[in-house]
């Protein structure tokens, strides 16, 4: 397709990228947007309405609040106004004249951003009664524009700072066909149906008690067996690789983090706390704590490599507009690990991780991803730690990593960290969303910091290449996209309880517990069962065995008494017949062995 927009001076252009169109459609539409609040609502003040990834929104600054019912009008309002057929108009201002047009409309927070524009000439955007400070490009007009839905309203703060105006963010999309619009509207109901906030407190897995520990996740019974049975997974995938398991504190004094570097760049993320006059920091990072334990003893080249790894629990500060669940906490659990090799190693141990992370991410049943290599911009040398050869051979290894895997991957210049090269793995979840999780990261800052170095063949010291690596991201994060990814319908490798037993009166308690007994003693690892012995009907307590999504139930009555046997239903399925009691254990071993994520 081919769109007609206007630029800055007035100029027209054709573009022709389906992806930059659907770019400035959307951001065309967020000024319409704008258009249509400033009519319904005379009093507001303007923010930034920017086009986004998903759709588009507008930050206002009004003295009155915004509600649900109030989108319908503003869209309404928006179709009448697209209708009309008003044009984009830009114009190109110097700074007094941009000043002086939005003082006198006492938009305070345009004029802010004008003013940090020293000297520059600036371009505005006219859609009928509205002048929007705004570089464009635009469409020509109104008529150009699509079909358009909006979403919701959310609080927000001027540029991000708690400590400055409070906002309403109104956020939209748009697209350039209806097909494409009704589409997306589908996959986020379903999105909403799948949300791991709802699902978490539902099925009783995890809270988050805001009036007491905004940002952090209190873990339920239930949910801690799920995190149990992913960190055991993990352990013993990476005690059979060589990794030795650390523990290491969660607070230190600060002076750590001044070696490492994260008190000067990371210091607004740090929680800080005074103890016996002394500053120490909760840790926000596990591998400073690695690297003192690596460095705890002389280490040989005969000894290397040496992975260490933990389940680490840091803390950083996020503001509160960010927090979303177990997806973005303030406190959360690392997968972390670090492997300090020789450069003759490297090679061999990325090719590992990668094969590790195609395996536990098959495991738990993502088989769609996209990869990423993150690279230097070697015109800005002075912007990052470690040689440009040390650069080249790091990329060159990744590379040379990747092409053995035969994985595609998307090269992104000028975007790697200062300290090192790194490989990105984000999955594609059942919504065809992506997630970006396992990381794989060189680092030329940290060794040469805390002087971290092996002896060689020569007797003498040479410095480690270190390589941060997690597969999970944090456990948090990953329960919180598992559920969303099976709508918190586990497979029954990972189901916190795997089968309940209904005893159809109370009769067949004794046989239920005999039943419990036998599942919980012959499964390896043990099957993770309940019975149900509350006093409510056999239909009842499927439909709740249903709604709590445990995979499997097995009613037992006189007949399954008498003949040893179970009525085996599944969730997906429903009724299943009887069974043997040994028989169910091999059919629930046989799914857990495989890993299968459903019957």
């Amino acid at each position: 397709m081919s769109l007609k927009t206007i630029q800055r001076d007035g100029s027209l252009l054709e573009v022709n990228s389906q992806e930059e169109a659907l770019e400035i459609v959307r951001h065309s539409t967020s000024h319409l947007m704008a258009l249509a609040v400033s009519e319904l609502f005379p009093e507001v003040h303007f923010g930034i309405g920017p086009a986004t990834s998903e759709g588009f929104y507008y930050d206002f600054q009004t003295p009155t609040r915004f509600t649900e019912e109030d989108l319908p009008k503003i869209e309404e309002k928006m179709r009448e106004l697209k209708d009309r057929d008003l044009a984009y108009e830009p114009s190109i201002v110097d700074q007094d004249e941009a000043l002086q047009l939005f003082q006198h409309q006492g938009e305070e927070l345009k004029t802010e951003l004008i003013r940090e524009r020293d000297g520059q000439v600036l371009s505005c955007y006219k859609l009928g009664e509205l002048v929007d400070f705004c570089t464009g490009p635009h469409v020509v007009s109104t008529s150009s524009l699509g079909t358009f839905k909006l979403l919701s309203i959310a609080g927000s703060y001027w540029r991000g700072n708690e400590e400055r105006e409070q906002l309403q963010r109104i956020y939209g999309t748009a697209f350039l066909g209806d097909e494409e619009l009704q589409d997306y509207l589908q996959k986020l109901e379903e999105a909403r149906k799948r949300d791991h906030r709802r699902l978490g407190r539902e099925l009783d897995l995890f809270s988050i008690q805001d009036s007491v520990a905004p940002g952090l996740i209190f873990w339920h019974p239930k949910g801690a067996r799920l995190r149990t049975i992913i960190e055991e997974f993990l352990r013993c995938e990476l005690e059979m690789r060589g990794y030795q398991f650390v523990y290491t504190p969660h607070i230190a004094k600060s002076d750590l983090w001044k070696i490492s570097g994260h008190y000067e760049y990371f210091r607004e993320n740090m929680y800080i706390v005074p103890v016996d006059d002394q500053e120490y920091v909760l840790k926000p990072m596990n591998c400073p704590g690695h690297i003192l334990i690596y460095k705890s003893d002389k280490r040989s080249y005969r000894e290397l490599p040496v992975r260490i790894a933990e389940f680490g629990t840091v803390y950083r500060y996020e503001k509160s507009g960010t927090l979303h669940g177990t997806l973005r906490a303030r406190g959360f659990t690392q997968d972390d690990a670090h492997i300090f090799c020789r450069p003759d190693q490297v090679l061999d141990e990325v090719v590992q991780t990668l094969d590790l992370a195609e395996h536990v991410l098959e495991s738990f049943g993502f088989t769609g991803y996209h990869v990423t290599l993150s690279v230097w911009d070697p015109a800005k040398v002075q912007d990052y730690a470690g040689t440009p050869e040390a650069w080249d051979n790091a990329e060159a290894v990744l590379i040379q990593a990747l092409n053995s895997k035969g994985w595609k991957y998307e090269r992104r210049e000028g975007e790697a960290a200062f300290y090192g090269p790194k490989i990105d793995v984000s999955l594609i979840d059942a919504l065809g969303r992506s997630w970006q999780l396992s990381t794989f990261q060189f680092d030329f800052s940290l060794p040469e910091r805390f002087k971290v170095t092996y002896v060689g063949s020569d007797s003498k010291d040479h410095f480690v290449v270190m390589i941060h690596r997690a597969l999970l991201g944090s456990l948090e994060r990953f329960v919180g996209i598992l559920t969303e990814h099976y709508a918190g319908a586990f497979p029954i490798w990972l189901a916190p309880v795997q089968v309940v037993i209904i005893p159809i009166s109370d009769k067949h308690h004794g046989y239920a517990a005999q039943v419990e007994s036998e599942l919980s003693e012959r499964g390896t690892p043990k099957i993770r069962v309940e019975v149900d012995l509350r006093n409510e009907k056999v239909g009842y307590k499927i439909r709740n065995a249903q709604l709590q999504k445990i995979p499997y139930m097995v009613i037992v009555g006189d007949r399954e008494v008498g003949d040893h046997t179970v009525a085996v239903r599944n969730r997906f399925e429903g009724d299943q017949g009887a069974m043997r009691v040994d028989e169910f254990i091999d059919l629930i071993q046989d799914f857990v062995d495989k890993k299968a994520t459903k019957p």
